[in-house]
């Protein structure tokens, strides 16, 4: 069975509400379901709820930016996995690499709200990647391998199917800078090679891996032609409709 293909656009602290539902609005219009394709938009929490009502009878699929450890508690600021359920999102970024280098999520805590998202039936998109320095210094393979690995030290084994993953190389988000296709592929690769050692063949060849840095609607289809690039998580160009749509169009 082929693997679903993921277009999810991050909206990150982007759009008020307005600009929020007019963008979809206008999005709605200028895209049709696809078979085997999954569209996603990831608003900032205080749209969440929002969003919902835009995206009524489209098709679209809700997600959210990062969800808590926990469930509930005295921890103030924080958003739960239960609420996020609650509120009808289907997906939810896990680590994405600004939530690591500015919050200081780790890849033990990142594994964690994993395992909390799988609980809630909510599927994680797990963002992994390396720095500049790191690919500089050929750490990228370790950093990245650890970065999985994690996940799946926490992630109940029946849950494992349920997994997608995001490839962002850090140097290359909000720069204008992208990894060549033939530079993604090979670390989607290692990628899936390493969910293989840790999770057999068969949740390797089910996992999606999205291509997430500096993804627009010029090399969108060069990336998404590759054979381990299973969709594509989108940051600045998922802002405005004509570019999202010219992005969801270059999947064939």
């Amino acid at each position: 069975m082929a693997r679903k293909t993921i277009i999810a656009g991050n909206w990150k602290m982007n759009l008020l509400p307005v600009e929020g539902e007019e963008m979809v609005a206008e999005l709605k219009e200028r895209i049709a379901p696809r078979e085997n394709l999954e569209v996603v938009i990831c608003p900032q929490m205080a749209l969440v709820p929002l969003a919902l009502d835009w995206l009524y009878d489209s098709g679209i699929q809700l997600g959210a930016q990062n969800c808590a450890e926990k469930l509930a508690g005295a921890y103030t600021g924080e958003t739960s996995a239960e609420l996020l359920k609650v509120l009808g999102c289907h997906y939810c970024l896990v680590g994405h690499s600004e939530r690591r280098s500015l919050y200081g999520e780790t890849d033990e805590s990142v594994g964690g709200k994993t395992q909390t998202l799988l609980n809630m039936s909510i599927i994680p998109i797990v963002c992994v990647g390396e720095t500049l320095e790191q690919r500089e210094s050929g750490a990228h393979f370790d950093t990245i391998g650890a970065q999985v690995t994690a996940v799946f030290n926490k992630v109940d084994p029946e849950a494992w199917t349920r997994l997608v993953f995001a490839y962002e190389p850090v140097w290359a988000i909000g720069t204008g800078k992208t990894a060549t296709p033939a530079q993604a592929n090979e670390i989607h690769r290692f990628i899936r090679e390493r969910i293989k050692e840790l999770a057999g063949e068969i949740v390797a060849n089910a996992t999606s891996i999205l291509y997430g840095g500096s993804a627009n609607a010029s090399n969108a289809a060069d990336l998404l032609g590759k054979s381990e690039i299973d969709g594509l998580l989108v940051g600045g160009a998922s802002l405005k409709a004509m570019d999202f749509s010219q992005i969801i169009a270059s999947f064939k």
